[in-house]
């Protein structure tokens, strides 16, 4: 092809160019051609980085595991792939051998207003402000995700619902549990903690999302409003 007719990865339509494609349709939308060809960024003077991977798959019949076993010096007699991009392919092929050795990852299963003090203490307890944070989990109450939402002073953080469920639309979550500190040392909740709370919960009711608590930190002690019998059932 004519690198005058050529059409560059920019001048495609965004829903076709590897790295748009991902951030509009994921990840797992794109052709083993397209990831191969965000890993090496660019192709040569006659080719796109789509088509010059596409010619690097068609040396191995397509097949990763025949990729994979290729060296550096093989991956840089393709006309485009220096050392750089060529030791960057071999870095995706390892890491991919590494992730199929690995164990999964076991995810924290949440039980108690205990079990969401330790989730959250590491992340609060020294702080000299105040945060807010939640975490989403699945059916089996294993958290999926944690998010922090705002930070604010020593007495106060502006939490913005529209932030909470946005997160908790995205993880496809059934359960929701929120977390801030209160650097000044007492438990009781201020009435705009309780407010949050409660706008939290019927919003979340809403999009079938159960709230399970909300805990208020400080030093080595927290309050909850489940164990206190204040969250609707």
């Amino acid at each position: 092809m004519d690198s005058a007719e050529r059409l560059r990865i920019r001048e495609w339509a965004v829903e076709d160019r590897p790295r748009e494609k991902t951030l509009l349709k994921g990840i797992s939308s794109l052709s083993n051609a397209e990831l191969l060809a965000i890993l090496i960024g660019s192709g040569n003077t006659h080719e796109t980085a789509v088509q010059l991977s596409q010619r690097i798959l068609n040396s191995v019949s397509n097949n990763l595991n025949a990729l994979g076993k290729m060296s550096v010096k093989e991956l840089m007699t393709f006309n485009g792939i220096g050392e750089a991009k060529a030791i960057a392919i071999v870095a995706a092929m390892e890491l991919a051998r590494r992730r199929g050795e690995a164990d999964p990852l076991q995810r924290a299963s949440i039980r108690s207003s205990e079990q969401v003090f330790q989730l959250f203490y590491p992340l609060l307890c020294d702080l000299p402000h105040e945060e807010f944070w939640i975490a989403m989990t699945n059916r089996s109450g294993k958290v999926i995700e944690k998010v922090k939402i705002s930070q604010g002073g020593t007495s106060e953080a502006t939490v913005d619902l529209r932030l909470i469920l946005k997160a908790a639309i995205n993880t496809l979550c059934s359960g929701l549990l929120l977390c801030h500190n209160h650097p000044s040392g007492t438990l009781k909740p201020s009435r705009q903690d309780d407010a949050l709370t409660f706008d939290v919960q019927k919003a979340a009711q809403l999009l079938g999302i159960r709230l399970l608590d909300h805990l208020i930190l400080c030093d080595n002690k927290y309050y909850s409003y489940a164990d206190e019998g204040r969250l609707q059932v």
